[in-house]
């Protein structure tokens, strides 16, 4: 992922709804993501009502639950959470990229926004660092989420 990230929208998230669907499989990240997440979109005026988390065993899971979110129309954006950590073989990779265009595909399919927050890295350092550490990937998650849910106010379209 690039270190030269878009500029933060000044978009205020009163009255916008989200889903998240977030793994359980390296539980302790994949929270630390959604902590983060949550407080940014807090943060920007959304209400805690306003957010509906549901939790699924891993990765390759989030798709369907953000399927699922998504059918309901009742959510501005869905947002996608869970963490791949590279080992002996390129597993992770596999399943990233299976999720990413499942979740491209909820996204056109739906009409509703999905914010990808998988984080695929080759190793726990680096997912560390993401999730928990220097770099805030939650919060980043947490301005294209505003971004895409104020967008599809303005656009309309599937609701």
């Amino acid at each position: 992922m690039s270190l030269d990230a878009p500029s933060k929208p000044q978009v205020s998230g009163a009255g916008l709804r989200f889903g998240i669907a977030a793994a359980r499989f390296n539980e302790d990240l994949v929270t630390s993501l959604l902590n983060r997440l949550q407080a940014s979109l807090q943060a920007s005026g959304v209400k805690a009502k306003d957010l509906v988390v549901v939790r699924v065993h891993g990765s390759h899971e989030v798709p369907w639950a953000a399927a699922r979110l998504a059918a309901g129309r009742r959510f501005d954006c869905v947002i996608a959470l869970g963490v791949l950590i590279g080992g002996d073989t390129n597993h992770h990779e596999m399943v990233g990229q299976s999720v990413s265009h499942a979740l491209q595909r909820v996204a056109l399919d739906s009409g509703v926004p999905v914010i990808n927050g998988v984080i695929v890295t080759d190793t726990p350092a680096q997912a560390r660092a993401r999730c928990a550490g220097r770099i805030n990937r939650g919060a980043e998650f947490a301005h294209a989420a505003l971004a895409m849910a104020a967008l599809k106010r303005k656009l309309g379209g599937k609701s």
